[in-house]
């Protein structure tokens, strides 16, 4: 029996004409992302198709226009038809995976995204810190990678993306060591442009203001299972899953876990990429390419998927 995940990516994926296009041919889109601007009040709309590409990559306007841009095409999936078993989804990804198995209404996701966008903004210049990706060494690898780099700081697995490609978090020091390190090694380290040492302690100021808006939020027990990040398991239970986002924040994403947990575990056989870009369909062909992942974003690309 098929089955078949919705995942959800994250920040890196926005690009400026983001969604413009499917709001143009799409009714629904629109509305939804009219709803968003009045719901934030300002244009939303306007950065994510007009705006410069530094606009866009302020954190507290990249995460609510990557959310709306994910739940746009999923308002195409479903008006075709196009179900799912279960979700999961890239950091704030997972937030987008929630609200589309219903933990939370579209205007709460959004004012949550809003949110933790600004307060992991805020922790970025309260602990300033970069990220890496390490390419073409095990899990354990990066682990003795990091431990011999922390005498200059704090650095940490943060996303363990697929096999091969793990991304590294912590105090600029010593990841700048890190990448050295790997230099040294023959090991193929990429520093990262982003504003702060996200998934790591470094972004552990940001937890409280995060769990506040969480507790303020109205959350519903999921209708589909959610892989989660932090466990790489799935949670249908709404107060396991205020707890998990909390976490989520300074933890690692274990998106490799999570996906061949999906498939060995919940019987996944199919994935359907929802939103921006396509780097989570390029991470599947890495952890598993007989599970074939499409990714969509037009209206056309959800028709051809139905097709």
């Amino acid at each position: 029996m098929s089955k078949t995940i919705f995942v959800f990516p994250g920040q890196g994926a926005q690009y400026v004409g983001m969604g413009k296009a499917l709001s143009e041919s799409f009714a629904p889109a629109k509305e939804l992302l009219q709803k968003a601007d009045d719901v934030l009040g300002f244009s939303l709309s306007k950065v994510m198709f007009e705006g410069t590409e530094d606009e866009l990559k302020v954190t507290a306007n990249t995460q609510p226009a990557l959310f709306v841009s994910s739940m746009m095409v999923l308002e195409v999936l479903k008006a075709e038809g196009i179900a799912f078993d279960m979700v999961a989804g890239h950091s704030l990804g997972e937030y987008s995976a929630i609200c589309a198995a219903g933990g939370f209404s579209f205007e709460d996701g959004l004012k949550l995204v809003r949110i933790r966008g600004t307060l992991m903004a805020e922790a970025g210049v309260k602990n300033p810190g970069s990220m890496a990706a390490v390419i073409g060494v095990d899990d354990q690898k990066v682990q003795e990678l990091c431990d011999e780099a922390k005498s200059a700081g704090i650095v940490v697995p943060a996303n363990y993306n697929c096999p091969g490609q793990i991304v590294v978090s912590g105090e600029v020091a010593a990841v700048k060591k890190l990448v050295e390190n790997c230099a040294a090694a023959g090991v193929k380290a990429v520093p990262l442009a982003v504003s702060g040492a996200f998934h790591s302690p470094l972004i552990q100021s940001a937890q409280p203001g995060l769990a506040e808006a969480i507790a303020k939020t109205e959350f519903h027990n999921l209708q589909k299972p959610l892989i989660a990040n932090v466990t790489a398991k799935e949670v249908t239970d709404c107060n396991e899953i205020k707890d998990l986002l909390v976490r989520q924040l300074v933890s690692p994403v274990r998106w490799s876990q999570s996906m061949l947990y999906a498939q060995k575990e919940l019987g996944m056989t199919s994935g359907v990429e929802v939103g921006v870009g396509h780097v989570l369909s390029g991470l599947q062909r890495k952890i598993d390419r007989s599970v074939k992942f499409t990714a969509v974003e037009s209206v056309e690309a959800v028709q051809a998927l139905k097709a």
